[in-house]
């Protein structure tokens, strides 16, 4: 159990590395890549996630795919506990050592770039604030994936699986990202959400509770129990 708490701590943190480093750097200024957009994150991101499936294993990376997996009857509640813990945790230091590297350029971006801009370098918000259509777009996306990951585990070709789930995450920021940042994921944005609000950023923007709590902090686990039941009685998983 210990070794496999490590492997979800560590593998969330070097997705976090790999996702909010790539937003530093195509926010911030005085990096190597900066404005280079949202086509250059999302594939980052897909790409991050495939390596951390790879390095890792078997892991869920997600405390909403951990939900899906109690459900399944593939995980007990007191491992999901702990795991969702550490998957949080792991986003956390994922997001610290990103603030380290890119030091920086946060110092050179103060008072030049928005510091609401700053925050959501660390955690997702919506283009549009609607709470009601943001919790859809976040549930449903979460659905569609997780959903997809159970179908795309069933084949057993070695190496398929962080393969698939990152053409996935690709697509599905493609075509589901631009309302909410697809988030899809409580360790994805709480973590960091967390970290923004105890680094050192100056005049740093409120986190903004109401919709990180709410939104990719709730809708993912509904998506989570939406896909266990599509799994189970249609799929047949």
């Amino acid at each position: 159990m210990i070794h496999q708490l490590l492997a979800e701590f560590m593998g969330t943190a070097l997705m976090i590395i790999f996702g909010v480093g790539v937003h530093a750097d195509t926010v911030l200024n005085d990096t190597k890549y900066h404005g280079s957009g949202h086509l250059f994150a999302i594939t980052t991101w897909a790409f991050g996630i495939s390596v951390s499936l790879f390095i890792f294993g078997n892991v869920t990376i997600n405390p909403a795919m951990a939900l899906t997996q109690v459900l399944l009857g593939n995980m007990t509640w007191v491992i999901f506990f702990f795991t969702a813990i550490v998957q949080v945790a792991g986003g956390v230091i994922g997001s610290i050592i990103v603030y380290i590297m890119y030091a920086d350029s946060f110092k050179h971006s103060y008072g030049k770039i928005d510091n609401a801009t700053i925050r959501n370098i660390f955690s997702t918000a919506p283009a549009v604030r609607n709470l009601p259509r943001n919790f859809f777009v976040e549930f449903f996306a979460t659905f569609v994936f997780l959903t997809s990951i159970l179908a795309i585990s069933q084949y057993k070709t070695s190496g398929i699986v962080p393969i698939g789930v990152g053409l996935l995450v690709w697509a599905i920021g493609m075509g589901m990202g631009g309302p909410t940042g697809f988030a899809m994921n409580l360790a994805r944005d709480m973590g960091p959400r967390i970290a923004h609000a105890v680094l050192p950023i100056k005049n740093k923007a409120d986190s903004d509770w109401q919709y990180g709590i709410l939104v990719p902090g709730i809708a993912p686990f509904v998506g989570a129990i939406a896909a266990a039941l599509f799994a189970k009685y249609y799929l047949g998983i």
